[in-house]
């Protein structure tokens, strides 16, 4: 390839003002992206060059006379394929491929048309984890009612949302229901017609989505069972463990702060004290 075109290209870039059309396209680690080089109709390419404009400037893949070229030392080296279309593919993605990037492209008579596009890579959302917690009264017969907290939870993935379904062959939707921190606690109340009816939390961000399924009468019924907490019980360990926590925090602050300077002033008077003798000096006869 001819250095001087490429030069030649590159200063057009930097001299033309760049068409930011706003597109923005989102994908998944792991996945494959393609950056569609979009221009106006009977605009006929002569030349082009893909390039990363954020977190880093690089040059990721050119065409020159006909020749398709993607061999440059680029975080995409090896993972970057530029398609007879002009259009450039990705993959597979990491986590730290979301960026900028922008095609210039030269027509057969000179004139310019230049598109950036918006790269928004996502973790994929992994299988959520669901807890149920009980508030039932303490005898020992079968609850007639049944108040319930499910709690979901999911790892601290970007831009994640929570909602909750009711699994069940008739709709009759969740009227006596309750949802608390962004969704992730859902409460219900269960009698024993809902014996079989589970719930299901959805966990999602804006390219994979994923669910955990849980049946919470199950839990109303053995609430004594060995292992089996109830949400009150949860709040009678929770509560004490946070305000033991607290204190020992606020000792600590106090013990190592003022009276710790007095330690050290106690420490170095003992040191110096008219008991020290220094070994370098000696009586004289």
């Amino acid at each position: 390839m001819a250095m001087r075109p490429l030069w030649s290209l590159l200063l057009w870039e930097a001299l033309l003002p760049i068409i930011v059309t706003g597109a923005q396209v989102l994908s998944k680690v792991g996945g494959s992206v393609l950056l569609v080089a979009a221009r106006p109709p009977g605009f006929q390419v002569r030349e082009a060059i893909w390039r990363s404009l954020w977190p880093s400037e690089e040059l990721l893949a050119t065409f020159f006379r006909g020749s398709l070229e993607t061999l440059y030392h680029s975080r995409f080296l090896g993972r970057a394929q530029l398609h007879s279309n002009l259009s450039l593919e990705l993959g597979p993605l990491e986590s730290g491929d979301s960026g900028n990037f922008s095609v210039l492209m030269v027509d057969t008579r000179g004139k310019t048309w230049t598109q950036t596009l918006q790269l928004k890579v996502y973790d994929a959302v992994p299988r959520p984890v669901v807890q149920v917690f009980i508030a039932v009264g303490g005898d020992a017969q079968p609850p007639k009612t049944c108040q319930v907290f499910l709690s979901c939870w999911a790892p601290n993935i970007s831009e994640i949302t929570y909602s909750w379904r009711r699994e069940t062959t008739m709709d009759f939707g969740m009227e006596s229901h309750s949802l608390f921190t962004d969704g992730q606690v859902l409460s219900i109340s269960l009698g024993p017609g809902d014996r079989g009816v589970a719930y299901s939390c959805i966990v999602s961000n804006p390219v994979s989505w994923d669910l955990a399924t849980v049946t919470p009468w199950d839990s109303c019924l053995h609430e004594a069972a060995p292992g089996k907490a109830s949400y009150k019980d949860v709040l009678l360990v929770a509560v004490p463990v946070s305000l033991l926590l607290m204190l020992v925090t606020l000792f600590s602050a106090w013990h190592w702060g003022p009276c710790s300077g007095k330690k050290k002033k106690d420490v170095r008077a003992d040191r110096v004290g008219p008991e020290t003798e220094n070994p370098l000096v000696q009586d004289l006869p």
